[in-house]
Parts: C-alpha cells; sequence; structure tokens
C-alpha cells in the first residue's frame, strides 16, 4: 500500500502540491486526472521517490519511505519524453532491468522477447533507439517498465506519443499486465476519455490539490464539487447560473423553468447547474425534459460526431452528437435535457445535487 500524508511540495516559493493525503493498494490501476501543471508529474516524482515532500510523508506497506532514493525502492517509471539507453539495442534496453537485478539469462530472454511482443516490437530488438520512430521508442520505454516487475508503475501520459491503434490496444491491455503482477499503477492523464476508457480509480487535480478520488465512473458521475466536474469534462461542462425561487428555475428574472420533482427540496438561492455535452438533445425523451431554444454559434464535424457550439442567455454550451449535423449560423435551433443528468453547485462550489445516474 502507498500512503501519501499531508504532502506539501513549494518550489521557488510557489505551491506545487498542498496538503495530499492519498491511499493506493497493491494491485489497483489508479489515474491521476488533470489539465497541465495541475501537480500531476509533481505528485508522481514524490511517489517514485525522485523528489522530496516539504513538508509531510510517504508511506509504503508500513514503512516511512520519505527522501529514500528511487534506486532503494521498487519503482517503475515511464514518461511521455521516453528516456532509453541510446548505445543499446532494443533488446538490451528492456532487458537492462533484469541485468541489473541479477536475473538469470533465460529468464531475461523469455521476459524480453514476451514484451516485445505485446509491444509490436520483435522486428526492432536488434536497433538502437536512434534507428527507430518517437513512438518505437515510447513502445521501447514501457517494455523496460514491464518486465521489472516493479511493486510500483508510474506511467506519465506514456501513449501520447503513439498512433491511434496501438493506443487504444495498449489503454485494454496495460492495466491486465500491471494488475497480474500485484503492483500499484499510477497513470497520469489530461483527458477524462482515456480515465474512463482505463476504469479504476481516479483522482482529479487542480492547482496542486486532489479534489476527489474514488472508482472512476462514481467521480464522473458524482463530482463532488463543479471544479472536480469540470476536470471530468471534454468538451467542456456546460454551466449557467440559475436562482430557484419556489418552484421554478430563474434567469435575470426572464426564464423561468418548473424546478424538477427530484429538487424540489433544495433551498431557494442562486446555483450553478452544469450538464455534459453529450446530455443534451434536439428531441425529447419524455415530457419531464426541460425544453429550450438556443442559437448556433457554429459546427465542427469530426466524422462520426458532431460538435455544435450553443449560444443561450449569457452561456456558451456544446452539444456533442452522433453522426453529422449541419447547422447554420445564427440559426435557432430547439434543445432538450433530461433533468435526471443536472449537476447542481452551490455558491461554495460543492455539490448539492449530482443525479446523472445513466450510463455515460
Amino acid at each position: 500500500m502507498l500512503e501519501l500524508r499531508d504532502v506539501s511540495k513549494v518550489v521557488g516559493g510557489k505551491p506545487h502540491l498542498s496538503d495530499i493525503s492519498l491511499t493506493l493498494e497493491h494491485a489497483t490501476l489508479n489515474v491521476l486526472l488533470g489539465p497541465t501543471l495541475s501537480g500531476k508529474t509533481s505528485l508522481m516524482r514524490i511517489m517514485a521517490g525522485l523528489d522530496v515532500p516539504t513538508s509531510g510523508s510517504v508511506w509504503f506497506d508500513g514503512e516511512n519511505v520519505t527522501g529514500v532514493a528511487v534506486q532503494k525502492r521498487s519503482v517503475a517509471m515511464v514518461y511521455q519524453q521516453f528516456i532509453n539507453y541510446p548505445a543499446f539495442t532494443v533488446y538490451e534496453n528492456i532487458a537492462s532491468p533484469m541485468r541489473v537485478a541479477g536475473v538469470d539469462a533465460q529468464t531475461v530472454d523469455r521476459e524480453v522477447r514476451k514484451a516485445a511482443e505485446l509491444l509490436k516490437l520483435t522486428p526492432f530488438l536488434d536497433r538502437t533507439p536512434l534507428n527507430l520512430s518517437g513512438g518505437q521508442q515510447q513502445r521501447t520505454a514501457l517494455a523496460r517498465a514491464i518486465v521489472k516487475k516493479a511493486k510500483l508503475v508510474l506511467l506519465d501520459e506514456p501513449l501520447a506519443n503513439l498512433d491511434y491503434k496501438l493506443r487504444e490496444e495498449l489503454r485494454q491491455e496495460l492495466p491486465k499486465i500491471f494488475a497480474e503482477t500485484g503492483a500499484i499503477f499510477v497513470y497520469a492523464t489530461t483527458e477524462p476519455h482515456e480515465a474512463l476508457l482505463l476504469g479504476g480509480n481516479t483522482a482529479t487535480l487542480s492547482e496542486g490539490r486532489i479534489t476527489q478520488f474514488g472508482p472512476t465512473i462514481d467521480v464522473f458521475r458524482r463530482p463532488d464539487d463543479l471544479i472536480t466536474a469540470q476536470t471530468f469534462a471534454d468538451p467542456p461542462l456546460n454551466t449557467i447560473r440559475l436562482t430557484k425561487a419556489g418552484t421554478s428555475l430563474q434567469l435575470d428574472g426572464e426564464l423561468r423553468l418548473a424546478v424538477p420533482a427530484h429538487l424540489g427540496a433544495l433551498a431557494d438561492g442562486n446555483y450553478t447547474i452544469g450538464f455534459q455535452p453529450h446530455h443534451v438533445d434536439t428531441s425529447s425523451g419524455g415530457s419531464d425534459h426541460i425544453a429550450l431554444r438556443a442559437k448556433v454559434i457554429g459546427t465542427e464535424i469530426t466524422g462520426s460526431e458532431s460538435f455544435v457550439h450553443l449560444a443561450f442567455a449569457d452561456a456558451r454550451w456544446t452539444m456533442l452528437t452522433h453522426g453529422i449535423h449541419i447547422y447554420a449560423a445564427d440559426e435557432e435551433i430547439d434543445i432538450f435535457i433530461d433533468p435526471r443528468n443536472l449537476m447542481l453547485f452551490a455558491d461554495d462550489g460543492r455539490s448539492v445535487a449530482s443525479t446523472a445516474k445513466k450510463a455515460a
């Protein structure tokens, strides 16, 4: 078990991490999700022993390892910026941690070839890294982490340089590989959909703080606060400020919507309502769905999906729909939102109702 107890890190007078407490169990997959500069890499470096916290402590299997060098820990780490030994062949790069550990030659050969086959590196085992593409070099670094069989495996956006097909394959295979070893597997990403694909547990980070930690799907569906909901949304979370007064939700005293039955007990006051782009539709799924009229700003078509950008009052929203949908700029369209997919947040950002219970 890896425990971080009230860990903070200050660099040059600026806080990089603040009061982080986190417990990760063996044989679990744990995702660190947050935007660039949210603290993911800083946190992983402290987990690995590459950096020492300014305050707080790090424990591994009941032992305080704060300040213990990475070389004395059972850790494997792979960065987005891959690191390989330039003078070694791919074979020797993968084999290097086992050579250092004194593993016998037969086992080394078996494990190297097994990892190479998984990562489609078998044809390149005799090449040096300079004769590989960036994706092949990254796969070499991943293979080296696999054969090390470390107790703690840290992957910092490791798939960013790989092609789409291989990325999808490895997202499915890597958790299985490391789970079989009983290792604690930590994977950092900026992409919410990658966290959902990997599953396991997710810790959302913002400005050096963990805003929530738990089973990935629970954090996505039931965020504790607005920051977590925004971190776990791509395209960005749709939001709008409304006032609850009696049985209606009001916007600037003009728009009035009936309060959904399951939110009727909420106290009157100001709230931020949030909902995911894929929870906006152009057809009503029921009489209780909220109907609004919005203006189209523009449409982005990816082929399989359309991102329709909308203006509603002072808010700017995105509707994510399957297939190709073409709308003219400034066209007004009717949109519908299932009230069960609404998330409500108080003025301090804390969730007061998170009701998305359907599959995402």
